[in-house]
């Protein structure tokens, strides 16, 4: 007896045809205009007067990895630059699962209904294996994504370390340059590698969670050392007890670092982004902060040795996609990776090779 063929469970039942919403006059205006070249002067003029989706275009553009796009970028920053440095850089890291896209919500609503300008700039993971990234931040903050005053960018990171995106610091020049004072970084939030974050930014926030090991990992040095504040969101419900007590053990493990070359002295605080609780003090200690740090002059310190590492750091990646996009370097880089295969060479003398090779042409 011969068995029905069951469907697979991805099989999928043919539905009604939507019928055709976009004429096809509307479509070939669409494509026009991506073909439309960027006129650098233009963009910047619409961004110096605050307009988000000519802010989104120059970001897509600068985040590019063509050459033929680096003239209109560097056009694009360098005509954004005199309206750029005017704004707070907070940046907000902490593992998956703390809430950080809730908790910038609660903070972007709060400080909007302020009469701040928001601008999140938000870097999701990619694959490793796919290179691929959800890109979900505009899904998860659906009120703030609402709000006039805020604009919120996710981006890929890419291959790039650091929890932050390649061009991260390129986009809060523009984000700056159209109007908005106040710049939260949200990083992938991978723990103890979230360096490149904190040379970008004024003020560095880590979030944490009550009873999840976290207290013990306070007494390390690394990213907790690097952070003006520690935030323990969901301090809520049955979940407040622990957090006061993880609270405790988190003051004790900031007194066992040196002090900052600010003179800040890290603070804990307690948070529900869910319930907005505790939102109003953290932003006023932030402002403390930023009041503090300007007196002392150590605010345009920072910014001074963060364009110095800015600087370097562009050099390195400028010379690092110059020598990939070479073609010749291309050819040879397969030839020298079949042959360590082959073990008919080593990685040290193939890449000195290669090194050499870039050097002639």
């Amino acid at each position: 007896m011969t068995q029905k063929k069951k469907d697979s469970a991805l099989h999928e039942t043919l539905g009604v045809s939507l019928p055709k919403s976009v004429s096809a006059k509307s479509a070939e205006r669409i494509k026009n205009l991506r073909k439309k070249k960027v006129n650098p002067k233009e963009l910047v003029e619409q961004i110096i007067k605050g307009n988000k989706t000519a802010l989104s275009r120059a970001i897509t553009l600068v985040e590019s990895l063509q050459i033929k796009h680096q003239d209109d970028v560097n056009a694009i920053i360098e005509g954004c630059l005199p309206y750029a440095n005017k704004s707070i850089r907070i940046g907000i890291t902490g593992v998956p699962g703390v809430g950080k896209s809730t908790f910038i919500e609660a903070f972007g609503n709060y400080l909007i209904s302020l009469g701040k300008k928001v601008a999140v700039l938000a870097v999701d993971p990619s694959s490793s294996v796919s290179h691929g990234s959800i890109l979900g931040d505009k899904t998860r903050m659906e009120e703030l994504v609402k709000q006039e005053n805020a604009f919120i960018r996710p981006t890929p990171s890419g291959d790039s370390l650091g929890g932050v995106a390649q061009k991260t610091r390129e986009s809060i020049i523009l984000c700056e340059a159209a109007g908005f004072d106040t710049i939260l970084i949200e990083t992938v939030g991978v723990g103890q590698s979230e360096t490149m974050v904190h040379s970008m930014t004024d003020f560095f926030l880590l979030l944490k969670l009550a009873g999840a090991g976290d207290e013990l990992q306070g007494i390390k040095r690394g990213i907790m050392e690097m952070a003006d504040a520690i935030v323990i969101n969901k301090s809520d419900g049955e979940n407040r007890k622990p957090a006061e007590q993880a609270k405790s053990e988190f003051r004790k493990a900031l007194h066992l670092y040196p002090e900052t070359e600010s003179g800040w002295k890290p603070k804990v605080k307690l948070a529900s982004a869910l319930h907005q609780q505790g939102i109003e003090e953290i932003w006023e200690m932030i402002a403390a902060y930023d009041k503090m740090v300007k007196e002392n002059q150590f605010f345009q310190h920072k910014r001074q040795e963060q364009n110095k590492f800015w600087l370097l750091q562009t050099i390195n990646d400028r010379l690092k996609a110059n020598f990939y996009q070479q073609e010749e370097i291309k050819i040879q880089l397969k030839q020298q990776l079949k042959a360590i295969e082959n073990n008919e060479t080593t990685p040290f003398v193939a890449a000195n090779f290669l090194l050499n090779l870039a050097k002639d042409l």
